[in-house]
């Protein structure tokens, strides 16, 4: 059994329980709910719907945020009117050289899906130069170009977009770096999994999923 497998099973047997928990709890009437990833900073929150049309990359960022994974880690990269990158293990320690090259230990496949582009507030999944194209299993960027970032379309996989906190992600863009783009303040970062029933997104994020 491979290792890839192996991280599938056990990550579909943790959502299942959990869901079939749930499920029992739920009053027959109540609405479904929908899981939205809130990254909190000390400029604000961000919160980051996960699309169902990449389910490897869905399912392994809301596996990253149950389990605490990505607490403490920071925005490691920060490009004015390009992107921002965090989610590095690394980049919770005192070395900031080390920064970029750290992950969880496996890649995911790439999901690429025509629809899903690098327009602003986009959420791309990191990755290094293997020719499948597989992401990090933990690095990720949200685009803040307005005109958007094309010239990534099909290279890296789009598996999100900020529904809310746009101006959290271009203030921390605009944060002192060095040449390499690290802020030389470290910018942390706490992710939570929040649920909200369809109407609450309309009427909180002005999103409809």
């Amino acid at each position: 059994m491979s290792k890839w497998f192996k991280w599938c099973l056990i990550l579909t047997l943790v959502f299942t329980t959990n869901a079939s928990c749930k499920k029992k709890e739920k009053p027959a009437d109540a609405p479904a709910k929908e899981k939205i990833m809130q990254i909190q900073t000390s400029f604000g929150d961000i919160y980051i719907w996960l699309f169902k049309e990449t389910p490897l990359h869905r399912n392994n960022y809301l596996n990253l945020a149950y389990t605490g994974y990505l607490d403490s880690t920071t925005f490691h990269r920060t490009v004015t009117d390009f992107v921002i990158q965090g989610g590095d293990p690394n980049s919770k320690d005192s070395d900031s050289t080390n920064d970029g090259f750290g992950g969880p230990g496996y890649t995911i496949p790439a999901e690429f899906v025509s629809t899903l582009k690098h327009d602003y507030g986009a959420v791309g999944a990191a990755r290094d130069g293997n020719p499948q194209k597989a992401s990090n299993g933990s690095q990720f960027y949200i685009v803040i170009d307005k005109n958007g970032e094309h010239t990534l379309d099909t290279r890296y996989t789009v598996f999100g977009k900020v529904i809310s906190g746009m101006e959290v992600a271009v203030i921390i863009a605009k944060q002192a770096q060095n040449a390499n783009n690290r802020p030389y303040k470290d910018i942390k970062m706490n992710v939570n999994l929040l649920e909200f029933t369809s109407d609450e997104l309309k009427s909180q994020f002005n999103f409809i999923p």
